[in-house]
């Protein structure tokens, strides 16, 4: 029963970090992530406490998850991240930290991204620049 307890309370945690605050935020970036609103809008994005590689989901039909890390410092997010990139191929691993300003999310996360729709996005957006110019 203490299990069910705790996955509860993270669960709330993770919301704790309010749906509007990441709704603007995915607003925010649009002009570096051009999908990251429409993906939030449509929940293909999904937010979780950080419990340890050991606890890591597959997306499943999420495109990402942003995995709060409420305590770790950029450093240690960037050690995880890099790890993370060298065992898991088929995703791709990022981080973002407050520290760091500009496009930054709101608190410290690492972010698990499917990595063949991350890059047929980031393909899609070059065709677009491609057309525009």
């Amino acid at each position: 029963m203490a299990v069910k307890r705790k996955r509860k309370k993270v669960a709330k945690e993770a919301v704790s970090v309010s749906n509007t605050q990441w709704t603007e935020y995915f607003a925010s970036i649009v002009s570096v992530c051009p999908w990251s609103k429409a993906y939030w809008a449509k929940q293909k994005i999904d937010v979780q406490v950080w419990q340890g590689s050991q606890n890591i989901k597959p997306l499943d039909d999420y495109v990402a998850r942003m995995w709060i890390h409420k305590n770790a410092s950029g450093r240690t997010l960037r050690n995880i991240h890099n790890r993370l990139n060298d065992v898991r191929p088929h995703e791709e691993w990022l981080f973002s930290h407050p520290q760091y300003g500009g496009h930054s999310t709101p608190v410290p996360v690492l972010i698990q991204q499917d990595l063949a729709i991350l890059n047929n996005a980031r393909q899609r957006n070059k065709e677009l620049h491609k057309k525009e110019k």
